[in-house]
């Protein structure tokens, strides 16, 4: 039976401690502390609180996107004003009637993918389910929590990658870690292998210290690592250099000089995390239920394996392998580039057929491919007419 604790005696300093009539109550767990434990409840495995507000890295992401080190998107080079000033990226649903700016707070969550999990062609984030709508869902979900335990409506609004702001610089703020040689956000304690999304509500909720250790120390282990060299200095990443950005972002052909760099790497690239000792110790490995499990397209296939089945696709058969994957992002004709510098760069005579068929694709920019990994395997190769 709940007994009202108004109806009890309180001990205080001066209570003698060996009174039985004296019942000792411990403090309600504060809102914070409750919201912490269903986020986690509801699958995430970091949550943090912070306040919107001014961002410290804007100005330098401002210069790396003018200095030409994001390629071809263009589009992180829109809402600058917003990425300097959290609070200006709140929309006008979760503004304060009181306020010029609204006052919000940002609830930062992170999801592991697997470091433990072994390495492949397809990167680790991209073998299991599309982590925008997974996050999302959850995310959305703990809005009503917070809705249902308040007992009123709450502003609020989820984001997964889908708006103008910068959700590492959230996270370092909401005390999830900070951010590494290698551009990613690291946790002492869980490593770089997550996914991160905010849900921004209307209210005021207690944040968490930001994170302000800087703990790599003098290790560059991830800048020595990347084959293809696209790291300028700490924490300024090439991306027009970057296998990640050369196999998902870029629709167009891959510079030659960079194409041995990919290895048998058909969609992404892991290795500067691989190779950082904070993930060597603390990577975890994904539970049988995971939504980032490998989706059966990808299961225990080789790089070779998965290469010839992407140039034997067609879009059809593309959709239905990766349907709500976020390899989808990729074109069907990015991705039969990519299998083609993968079998040039670790292909044998047995995938001199499927390179040969590849010389016939609609989309020149498979031909091109095809015929430099087809160069690749020398003698291996068709003589041209």
């Amino acid at each position: 039976m709940d007994v009202p604790t108004s109806s009890l005696p309180i001990r205080t300093a001066e209570s003698p401690a060996a009174d039985p009539s004296v019942v000792e109550v411990s403090p309600a767990p504060s809102l914070e502390t409750l919201l912490k434990a269903q986020a986690y409840g509801l699958g995430f495995d970091l949550v943090g609180i912070t306040h919107l507000g001014p961002v410290a890295s804007a100005a330098a992401f401002e210069a790396w996107v003018a200095a030409g080190y994001a390629g071809e998107m263009g589009w992180l080079a829109r809402g600058a004003e917003k990425r300097r000033d959290t609070r200006l990226a709140v929309p006008a649903s979760l503004a304060r009637t009181d306020a010029r700016v609204p006052a919000v707070s940002a609830i930062v969550v992170a999801m592991d993918y697997g470091g433990r999990e072994p390495g492949g062609p397809v990167a680790r984030y991209a073998r299991g389910q599309d982590y925008h709508a997974v996050l999302e869902e959850r995310l959305r979900a703990l809005h009503r929590w917070l809705e249902a335990r308040l007992g009123r409506a709450v502003p609020g609004k989820p984001y997964v990658d889908t708006g103008p702001l910068l959700e590492r610089d959230l996270a370092r703020r909401a005390g999830l870690g900070w951010f590494g040689k290698n551009t990613n956000l690291i946790h002492p304690t869980r490593g770089s292998f997550h996914f991160l999304g905010a849900l921004l509500v209307g209210i005021e909720l207690a944040p968490d210290a930001p994170f302000e250790a800087d703990r790599c120390g003098t290790c560059t282990r991830c800048l020595d690592a990347c084959p293809t060299g696209a790291f300028v200095a700490p924490r300024v990443l090439d991306a027009t250099r970057c296998v990640s950005y050369l196999t998902i972002e870029l629709q167009g052909a891959i510079d030659e000089a960079l194409r041995a760099g990919m290895g048998d790497r058909l969609y992404g690239c892991d290795v500067c995390q691989d190779v950082c000792p904070w993930n060597v110790r603390f990577a975890r490995a994904l539970p049988e239920d995971s939504p980032f499990q490998p989706r059966e397209a990808l299961a225990g296939r080789d790089a070779r394996t998965l290469a010839r089945e992407v140039l034997a696709m067609d879009v059809d058969a593309y959709r239905a392998a990766f349907k709500g994957s976020p390899m989808k992002r990729a074109k069907l004709p990015a991705m039969k580039r990519n299998a083609a510098v993968v079998l040039g760069n670790v292909g044998t005579v047995e995938d001199v057929d499927v390179l040969t068929r590849a010389l016939d694709d609609e989309e020149p920019l498979v031909r091109e491919h095809a015929a430099w990994a087809l160069s690749q395997l020398g003698d291996h190769a068709p003589t041209t007419p």
